[in-house]
């Protein structure tokens, strides 16, 4: 379990292909401190860490994480969200962020608010009954708060202490973002739909 606060951005220094599934060796400033086999959310994807050396450490996307998320479209030198979970004696600053990503958004606007941002994402219908004004939504693992929702979309507002310490600010027009909506809407479709 993640909470949507980015501890740290990571740099991809390399990929590989073999078969179905991608290997990704990620630098960040929290590499050395990470261990192998714990749970790291890479753009609010969690993955497996392998192999740690110094400053990196390795994880493998296999074929459904690679289908359902925007990790295929990741390349050498990419930014990414670094998050490892949460520590249950703590607070939870964001909200309850599981890394299993639903879906993927496009984004179609972003507008420079001259001391915010605001974003507008496109995502499928099918998942309209999952997002609610000004309810919880992780867009590449940042836990952000959706507004302005119609059945394919919504806004967030991005704050400046966001902007500058997670991978939001290299979303432009027509970047995928991976999308996780609040766990606890789904648990509600699902009793709705079984009743």
């Amino acid at each position: 379990m993640f909470t949507g606060i980015i501890e740290t951005i990571g740099i991809i220094k390399s990929i590989t292909q073999n078969g179905s599934n991608y290997t990704y060796l990620i630098q960040s400033s929290i590499g050395e401190e990470l261990k192998v086999d714990q749970s790291v959310a890479h753009d609010g994807v969690c993955l497996t860490v392998e192999q740690i050396n110094g400053d990196t450490h390795q994880v493998t996307a296999i074929a459904e994480t690679i289908v359902k998320t925007n990790l295929a479209q990741w390349k050498p030198g990419a930014v990414v969200n670094i998050e490892r979970c949460m520590v249950m004696n703590g607070r939870l600053d964001g909200h309850i962020v599981q890394g299993h990503v639903d879906c993927t958004a496009i984004c179609v606007e972003r507008l420079d608010k001259e001391g915010s941002w605001e974003y507008r994402f496109e995502f499928p219908t099918q998942f309209a009954s999952l997002i609610i004004e000004k309810g919880s939504i992780a867009v590449n693992g940042t836990s952000l708060t959706c507004f302005d929702i119609t059945n394919n979309s919504f806004k967030v507002a991005i704050i400046p202490y966001t902007f500058e310490h997670t991978s939001i600010k290299q979303v432009m027009a027509e970047t995928t973002v991976n999308i996780e909506f609040d766990i606890l809407g789904k648990y509600v479709q699902r009793l709705t739909q079984l009743s």
